[in-house]
């Protein structure tokens, strides 16, 4: 029998929801009894996720986002998996969908231009552009557009920290933006709008939508695409890709360096063997074998 293929999609909408904690309830309700798992979040400015499961139970999730305020034609990527990608479903409230920390952000209020992936690669390799990756450093180690600017970010909340130290060597360039599915975009171009940047563009639909729609011997990407699930990143396709992830620190983790000396499945990683204890690892080895122990029973390990 072949395994069944299951959508995942990726979804978020600037809208104000007055009380959204008065939502969380019934979309977590309606998540449960449709069989679909992932994280979503709901803050006062709308809401944010991945949730992966049948075609059907996808669906029935969406018709309930898109009947919440101004959720009508929530922004959308579709790709699939052979296997669940995530180990339950999770639905939060925050104060932000995505996290910069800046007060007066508002992309309902102004963004970027958008750029359609068709139009992106005669966009990004014109010489009065700078191209500006505004994921984390991890995600850029997997992959990229070519010539984008790495600002070598831990957290998203260090990008307009990053803007105020190099923002004089752009002068006079159009800045152009993407990220993995458009989101962290809408607030950095809103943000670099607030500044008075006179011409700003961002991706629409993010790496995730150039990389189902261009094919790629057009494509200027290189790499992978790091996403937050199971899968770890994909390629080209949307195909899922051949990194794996560090369950000690959830960092990612390329073919080769699963034959470090460091490396140990479930328990250590180059990246953070000499951040953890023995005692730490000792943990780690220990949830390895109540994995090892729920997979022989045909069960799932939630840990």
């Amino acid at each position: 029998m072949h395994p069944m293929t299951l959508t995942v999609a990726a979804l978020y909408q600037f809208t104000p929801f007055e009380n959204p904690a008065a939502l969380l309830g019934p979309l977590l309700d309606v998540c449960r009894n449709s069989g679909v798992r992932g994280s979503l979040l709901l803050a006062r400015e709308g809401i944010n996720g991945t949730i992966a499961g049948t075609a059907q139970g996808i669906e029935t999730v969406l018709d309930h986002i898109r009947a919440l305020p101004g959720c009508a034609e929530p922004e959308l990527k579709f790709s699939t998996a052979e296997r669940m990608p995530f180990l339950r479903m999770k639905v939060r409230l925050k104060r932000e969908i995505v996290t910069m920390g800046v007060d007066g952000v508002d992309p309902r209020a102004a963004v970027g231009r958008y750029v359609t992936p068709a139009d992106w690669n005669a966009l990004i390799t014109a010489p009065d552009v700078a191209v500006i990756d505004t994921r984390n450093a991890y995600e850029v180690a997997l992959g990229s557009f070519e010539g984008a600017i790495d600002p070598g970010t831990d957290s998203f909340r260090d990008f307009p920290e990053w803007w105020a130290r190099n923002h004089n060597a752009l002068q006079g360039k159009r800045i152009a933006m993407f990220c993995t599915g458009g989101i962290r975009c809408e607030k950095a171009t809103s943000f670099l709008v607030g500044q008075g940047v006179g011409e700003v563009y961002h991706l629409k639909g993010g790496i995730l939508k150039y990389l189902e729609t261009v094919p790629e011997g057009e494509s200027t990407w290189q790499g992978e695409c790091f996403v937050f699930d199971d899968r770890v990143s994909v390629g080209h396709g949307l195909v899922p890709g051949a990194n794996s992830l560090c369950h000690a620190c959830r960092m990612p983790l390329a073919p080769k360096d699963l034959a470090r000396p460091e490396y140990e499945a479930g328990v250590s990683c180059h990246q953070c063997h000499t951040t953890r204890t023995e005692a730490d690892r000792e943990r780690y080895r220990e949830r390895q074998r109540q994995i090892a122990l729920a997979a022989s029973r045909g069960e799932s390990h939630l840990g």
